[in-house]
């Protein structure tokens, strides 16, 4: 019973990191600018690889891969929104203006 519950509970964390993990895909992809590029791929992409890893841990059991797996999600928990910050402090200081919808109607190209 309990190994049951525990496979399908692998199973939704490692199918909600995926899901997260292609929308941060789609959104880096898809979206007009590196600052909303950045706000994807910080959030989404955070949710997704710590959801994975999780799935991970609980996959691994009480070992002492599972304390470097909860390390590891702690570190991207960390980086990821920091890094993310970096990237859209240094493109504003570079002056890259955010896009706007004026900026499509005007034909401008950034």
């Amino acid at each position: 019973m309990i190994e049951s519950i525990r496979f399908w509970a692998i199973i939704v964390l490692i199918a909600f990191g995926l899901f997260f993990t292609f929308v941060s895909a789609m959104g880096v992809l898809r979206l007009p600018d590196v600052y909303a590029r950045a706000h994807t791929a910080s959030q989404a992409d955070t949710l997704g690889a710590g959801l994975a890893l999780a799935a991970v841990a609980l996959a691994l059991g009480w070992q002492h891969a599972t304390v470097y797996t909860v390390l590891l999600l702690f570190f991207v928990f960390i980086t990821n929104p920091t890094a993310a910050h970096a990237i859209t402090r240094s493109a504003a200081e570079s002056g890259i203006d955010p896009w706007t919808k004026d900026s499509e109607e005007e034909g401008e190209t950034k």
